[in-house]
């Protein structure tokens, strides 16, 4: 390549995350470039052939440099997009026997698909390769020697040859990235905004409590030691263009070198990350040993809870900078705001003075830290909405004051709107109330606990309308349901009360925050109840009476045993010696255990869900109990007693309030279609025998004609035991027998 081509301007465009297209419009500028239009997630830039080159090597922002081609409006059909692409030169950008791929990102009316549109952009440089007289190249989609950009969007389409090859976030020191991973450049972009460039060469310190696979440490660590994030990177996008210049690649690459030997030397800045994980901490160490920067970075092996001061860091100010958990599935939360509130006294126990820099994809949780934060930063890790809030920890922190407004920073760094994040108390006065409460129910129902001998209970049902919740005990586990608010309540309302419950919960129970578990209850149609939440096949044993049970609290709405039910379970214990039991709606056939522990002589046990009738088998192996005496049958109820034949001497009915799953031929609405179900149910009992007739609406009322052709007894206010005596309205429980 000829001098004045290395010096000549070329049209070049910079992809990276969004949030960050300002900053990295200044690097560019920084680095040489001139910067142009910002677009969403990229920046339009002129620089020669060496600032490009210098570009690919020191970005740490970019994910993409593209040397633009053509730019062509009005475009929508394939054969318009062939014919662009064929007018190109491309003899002057694919040198015979080299291979290339296509990157085609967009659509149109015509283009719906990439790989079409891929394969059309390849058709034409076939086309505009064989008309010069050059073979024809062959395709590798994984390693080509050339990769093209292609992206079309609002009929304007763009063409250019991809200079980085793979993108320049991958450093090539990450091997194993672990769970959703933080990308290189975006710990860069949270570096640059928490000013940690100028922090480094000012001396300060940083440090990552809660650091995983150290990315966050290593990028820190390139930036302090002058070293350019791509300097041991094995291959570029421009070493298979036909218009590299590789002497000069050479030279900018020893530039480099040299920079960061004297860099790494010079580097006094101390660099500690702490992780509980041993599996995080190796990582981090291999990931270092590649980045060529071990010696630069300290680890421990700490959790958050034992974190101290490290002996190394002496300076009144520095960087506390870390990338915790956001707790993207609601069940992941109680030990989330836990862990929120504790790198919160952290922080100001031990880095008064610091500046903590947090980056959540959950910023209702930042409340949790009781710190302000002064500003904060809108950006995206991957697909998900996240936020950078940089908090100045006071040297007395004790005399902030409860609220404080913020302000907030557009992605261009000019100051916004005001927004709520705020100092507040770790505990809030309720939420000191719903802890006493938690405790008062609590000892309220030790004495019967004592005598009962039971260890799943529940321990709170919306006592306070601010805290509408039900919690249950499972042993020493605690099952979170949190009621739906009405949409008269603030979300943001709500959301801030869920987090205080769940930060005073463990405490006030004497629980471990990780065996808390939440869901959302809401009104459920059709088979939703059914539905898989999480595919953790965590489930463990409880005990209940005599019958050994499994439950899971992770993976469904309910958990397999309705703690409510409890006394009538008993009840059909009680009842059951000798009999023929069947069990309608079955679940996971809780009540035939109980039944069937309680001497009854066969049972059957009908339900719609495979799911839930292998774990009423699964209930049934924990017990003993034969198979060929106790058979679950998967069938619609309605249908099975239209077909049935046997007798039984005692019938156990608990239907859903309602259902329209598509596994019934009709809708099922207990107040409206119990006088059809308890019809057939009592067709098939046995004279003498009993029907047992439950359900949860609320507002249930039995049909008179019933009453008239049968002996009912309505038993509801003996089926409730002291955990469930606040509300009596939950179920409703009829014994019905032939009249003599």
């Amino acid at each position: 390549m000829t001098e004045s081509s290395q010096t000549a301007p070329l049209n070049l465009l910079a992809t990276c995350p969004k949030g960050i297209e300002g900053l990295l419009a200044d690097e560019l500028s920084a680095l040489g470039a001139e910067p142009g239009k910002t677009t969403v997630a990229g920046v339009y830039f002129s620089a020669n052939l060496a600032t490009a080159y210098r570009i690919c090597l020191w970005s740490r922002l970019a994910n993409r440099i593209i040397l633009l081609l053509a730019r062509e409006p009005m475009i929508d059909t394939a054969e318009q997009v062939r014919d662009v692409v064929a007018r190109l030169p491309w003899t002057q950008h694919l040198t015979p026997g080299k291979t290339l791929a296509v990157d085609f990102h967009g659509r149109s009316d015509h283009i719906r698909h990439t790989r079409f549109g891929a394969q059309t952009v390849k058709d034409g440089v076939v086309d505009s390769l064989q008309l010069a007289g050059q073979e024809r190249p062959n395709v590798d989609t994984k390693t080509p020697d050339l990769r093209i950009y292609a992206h079309l969007h609002r009929a304007n389409l763009s063409l250019g040859i991809d200079l980085s090859g793979e993108s320049l976030h991958r450093r090539g020191y990450r091997r194993d990235v672990g769970h959703a991973p933080l990308k290189e450049n975006l710990a860069a972009a949270l570096l640059v905004r928490a000013d940690w460039p100028e922090r480094a060469k000012a001396g300060e310190p940083l440090l990552d409590p809660l650091c995983g696979a150290g990315t966050l440490l290593i990028e820190a660590a390139l930036m302090a030691a002058d070293q350019a994030p791509n300097l041991n990177r094995e291959r570029f996008g421009f070493q298979g263009w036909a218009g590299h210049d590789e002497p000069l690649w050479k030279e900018l690459k020893r530039e480099a070198e040299a920079r960061a030997s004297i860099g790494r030397k010079r580097c006094k800045t101390a660099l500690v990350g702490f992780d509980q994980s041993p599996a995080a901490l190796t990582a981090a160490k291999a990931n270092a040993m590649r980045a060529g920067i071990p010696a630069l970075i300290t680890l421990h092996g700490q959790s958050l809870s034992q974190l101290s001061r490290p002996e190394i860091i002496t300076a009144e100010r520095g960087l506390l900078i870390t990338n915790p958990p956001y707790g993207e599935r609601l069940g992941e939360l109680p030990e989330l705001v836990r862990l929120y509130a504790q790198l919160g006294e952290k922080a100001k126990a031990l880095f008064p003075g610091w500046t903590l820099a947090l980056f959540t994809g959950n910023p209702d949780l930042g409340h949790r830290l009781g710190l302000r934060a002064h500003k904060q930063y809108a950006l995206k890790n991957g697909a998900l909405d996240a936020k950078l809030l940089l908090m100045e920890i006071a040297t007395h922190t004790a005399s902030m004051p409860g609220s404080d407004s913020v302000s907030s920073v557009s992605e261009n760094g000019g100051e916004a709107q005001q927004t709520s994040i705020s100092a507040k108390p770790a505990v809030s006065e309720n939420a000191q109330m719903f802890a006493n409460r938690l405790a008062k129910n609590q000892k309220r129902l030790k004495k019967w606990l004592k005598k009962s001998a039971e260890t799943c209970y529940r321990v709170y049902d919306a006592d306070m309308p601010e805290y509408a919740l039900a919690v249950d005990r499972y042993g020493d586990r605690v099952h979170v349901q949190e009621y739906a608010a009405p949409s008269s309540i603030n979300p943001a309302q709500a959301q801030k009360r869920l987090f205080d419950a769940l930060e005073v919960l463990p405490d006030a129970l004497g629980v471990d925050p990780g065996k808390v578990y939440i869901k959302r209850r809401e009104r459920q149609t059709g088979s939703a109840q059914y539905q898989k939440r999480d595919a953790s096949g965590e489930r463990f044993e409880v005990q209940e009476g005599d019958a050994r049970l499994w439950v899971n609290l992770r993976d469904y709405l309910d958990t397999g045993l309705f703690l409510d039910h409890r006394p009538v379970r008993r009840l059909l214990n009680e009842m059951a010696s000798g009999k023929r039991f069947l069990n309608l709606f079955c679940y996971t056939a809780t009540a035939t255990v109980q039944a069937a522990l309680g001497g009854a002589s066969d049972s059957v046990s009908v339900d719609m869900s495979n799911t839930y009738l292998e774990w009423a088998r699964d209930n049934f192996a924990l017990n003993k109990l034969d198979p060929r005496l106790h058979r679950v049958v998967r069938d619609d109820c309605f249908r099975w007693l239209e077909t049935a034949n046997a007798e039984f001497d005692l019938i156990f009915m608990d239907p859903p309030t309602f259902s329209n799953s598509k596994k019934m031929r009709d809708t099922l609405d207990v107040q409206r279609d119990h006088p059809r179900l308890v019809e057939l149910a009592m067709a098939r009992l046995a004279p003498g025998g009993t029907l047992v007739f439950s359900n949860n609406q609320r507002r249930f009322k039995l049909d008179e004609g019933l009453s008239e052709r049968y002996a009912v007894e309505d038993i509801t206010s003996r089926t409730f035991d002291p955990d469930f005596q606040r509300r009596t309205n939950l179920h409703h429980v009829f014994l019905l027998r032939h009249k003599a």
